[in-house]
């Protein structure tokens, strides 16, 4: 599944969202009453009050209904829970005789404590708790930590023999709507106190659209991984030879997706199932194309670069952004899911049946209107409808 022209979407090999909040169990109605007031600053986001807290991003998301914790606004009124009612909705109920086992992780380029929180099944506030953390709740590349209650997790990707000490350099960033230092730092593979101590933000990490940012320790174009000759990406698919330098940008990401390893696909199928809901988009039509598109795969990149589970190239990852009202690292499984679903949302809207729509996530919306569906875009309709019964 290729691009046909410069109007179209994305591409896709045909080889599988915010992040989903963790099943919580519903405090009591006792418990919610220990609860206090916050009202939103601007630069502020849901993990920074969560840990100056000491409370869950979960909880804080389940007491407010926030079906998206990366978006809040300055001026908003948050419930933030405590006492019992932020440990009923910080994780979920458990067999009495069942105790989940403390991990140690080693803190790679790009982590923050909320993901690792996410990732592992367990909160901030535990986190921050078991390694002493400060209010910040900062980190660095290299650092063990103690995931305390961790649950399972995906094994990362094997690493290649060949891999070569990380380089770094120093990046120049102009913020754009719906940034925070915290996609920033993740965009980069820095992190967010680097960013904050170079540039001299406040404690609220506060930055405005259109100001310039040094971005320290920002990882090199191409990554610490080096491609195996069966891990490269070719320059031809479906009878089309792409230009080297785009032939060389996927193989970057490839190379990053590889190094930072990637989730199961049944853990994709997941996410694309709950942002799909999220968005609003009929959760069989998303698994259908994310299955097309890379069998539920977070490390497919294609010869046109498109990458990731919903195989989004970078400029349709821009259209995205503006989408979604927040910036976009297709890279990341959850922003790479909600770019997808936010691209089939809009085309389900604008097209004049869903058989345009689908041709229009696979040969560009564009191009359908100008030229018609092509013989191949005519397939990939087919074959998405078919999946579509299958995830009914």
């Amino acid at each position: 599944m290729t691009q046909h022209d410069t109007g179209r979407i994305k591409v896709a090999t045909g080889t599988g969202v915010t992040l989903a909040l963790a099943a919580a169990s519903v405090a009591t109605a006792s418990s919610a009453q220990a609860q206090e007031q916050h009202t939103v600053r601007k630069g502020e986001t849901v993990s920074h009050i969560a840990a100056r807290s000491g409370v869950s991003v979960t909880a804080i998301a389940r007491a407010n209904d926030l079906a998206d914790p990366g978006r809040i606004y300055a001026g908003q009124r948050l419930v933030i829970p405590s006492g019992t009612a932020a440990a009923a909705s910080a994780a979920p109920k458990k067999k009495a005789t069942t105790k989940k086992a403390d991990a140690t992780h080693t803190v790679a380029s790009g982590d923050t404590v909320s993901h690792l929180a996410s990732r592992y099944g367990t909160t901030v506030a535990a986190i921050v708790k078991a390694n002493k953390l400060d209010s910040r709740a900062f980190i660095v590349v290299g650092q063990k930590l103690t995931i305390p209650g961790a649950g399972a997790v995906d094994a990362p990707a094997t690493k290649s023999k060949k891999a070569k000490k990380a380089t770094t350099t120093t990046a120049s960033y102009t913020v754009k709507s719906g940034d925070t230092v915290s996609r920033i730092a993740t965009r980069f593979g820095t992190t967010v106190a680097a960013i904050v101590k170079v540039n001299k933000l406040d404690s609220r990490a506060f930055i405005v659209v259109g100001q310039k940012l040094s971005v320290p320790g920002a990882a090199s174009d191409g990554g610490t991984y080096e491609l195996s000759d069966s891990e490269k990406v070719p320059d031809t698919f479906a009878g089309r030879t792409y230009p080297q330098h785009v032939v060389a940008s996927a193989n970057k990401n490839k190379a990053l997706l590889l190094e930072a390893g990637v989730p199961s696909r049944s853990t994709m199928q997941s996410k694309v199932v709950a942002t799909a809901k999220r968005l609003g988009v009929n959760a069989a039509l998303a698994q259908a194309v994310a299955f097309q598109e890379s069998g539920f795969n977070h490390a497919s990149v294609s010869p046109a670069n498109a990458i990731g589970t919903m195989q989004v190239i970078p400029t349709s990852g821009d259209w995205a952004a503006d989408l979604v009202g927040h910036s976009i690292n297709l890279l990341d499984p959850d922003d790479n899911v909600t770019a997808g679903v936010a691209i089939l949302r809009q085309l389900v809207k604008s097209a004049s049946d869903l058989d345009t729509a689908i041709a229009g996530y696979y040969q560009g919306a564009t191009s359908v209107r100008k030229y018609g569906m092509f013989s191949d875009t005519r397939r990939y309709v087919a074959n998405v409808r078919t999946l579509m019964t299958r995830f009914a």
